[in-house]
């Protein structure tokens, strides 16, 4: 999405791959648009551009700012500069491209002028969300994305990052509630379910309710590793606490369900496997945990 809450050159191994194989064709999509005015119409397609923005993307991840310049003129020159996507495109050039701190605050200072013209600019909300927690300005960062789900509530990908963000302030309560926001948009969403387990497993005083959001998980995913994983470790730490909550031979076959599939995803995901080197470290963690049982 090109508005993500993300830095776009922070992305793993795997997904610098994919990018570095769309980038190496810039020169060929970039050049295959003729002069001829039948080329150009069929060229004027939403799957075009599409093409074109997912190549912007991946040569600013693979450090080919000259073939990411090239795409954002042309995406400009056929949407316009006062695009609200375009605008986002380009502050999200403007800081792949930026030199140092400085350039960055200028960045910064750009959004803030946009949004005082216009609040609800949804890609320049992003950005400046994005900008903040790459210059370590959590607290404001948060107060950003606060702002952003005043405007769209409904964007569970923010609550996401609202709860990420939270946790990382050391506010768990905050970070739960930002998470069961996302679900009642997203419920059916597994990566949110085990998300809020691992929270909620952390926090030590709901543990009943860990078990439940990693049973969710798996239930909707059954070869999510983390899920199980956190299932693994939740119903374990229940049965040494053994509170009456649900029942020990409950626990202990989720338990045993949990290091089950654990052993079999860990045994079909070699950890060298290229396909799975951006869960490497998830597997390895997988492995230790097995052989703690």
């Amino acid at each position: 999405m090109a508005g993500s809450v993300t830095d776009v050159r922070n992305i793993n191994g795997s997904d610098l791959i994919s990018a570095l194989h769309l980038a190496q064709q810039a020169p060929t999509i970039l050049g295959q648009e003729s002069q001829s005015k039948s080329s150009a119409a069929s060229a004027d397609t939403a799957e075009y551009y599409a093409r074109i923005e997912q190549l912007l993307l991946a040569c600013l991840r693979t450090g080919d700012d000259q073939s990411a310049q090239a795409c954002l003129n042309r995406l400009s020159l056929r949407f316009g500069p006062s695009n609200e996507r375009i605008m986002g495109l380009r502050g999200l050039f403007e800081e792949a491209t930026a030199k140092d701190h400085s350039a960055l605050e200028k960045c910064l200072q750009e959004y803030d002028q946009i949004l005082s013209q216009s609040p609800v600019n949804v890609p320049i909300l992003k950005r400046r969300v994005a900008l903040l927690r790459s210059l370590n300005r959590s607290s404001d960062a948060i107060s950003a994305l606060i702002q952003l789900l005043d405007a769209i509530p409904t964007d569970a990908e923010a609550w996401c990052e609202l709860a990420d963000l939270y946790q990382s302030q050391g506010l768990s309560s905050q970070a739960i509630f930002s998470l069961e926001e996302a679900l009642l948009i997203a419920p059916n969403s597994w990566n949110i379910h085990a998300r809020l387990g691992e929270l909620l497993y952390i926090d030590g005083d709901a543990l009943q309710r860990s078990v439940q959001h990693f049973s969710r998980s798996i239930e909707l995913c059954d070869d999510y590793l983390r899920g199980f994983y956190g299932l693994t470790l939740a119903s374990s730490r229940m049965l040494e606490k053994s509170d009456g909550s649900i029942p020990n031979k409950t626990l202990e076959r989720l338990k045993a369900f949990g290091l089950l599939k654990l052993g079999e995803i860990v045994k079909s995901r070699s950890v060298d496997d290229q396909h799975w080197a951006s869960s490497r470290s998830e597997l390895i963690a997988a492995k230790e945990l097995l052989n703690r049982f």
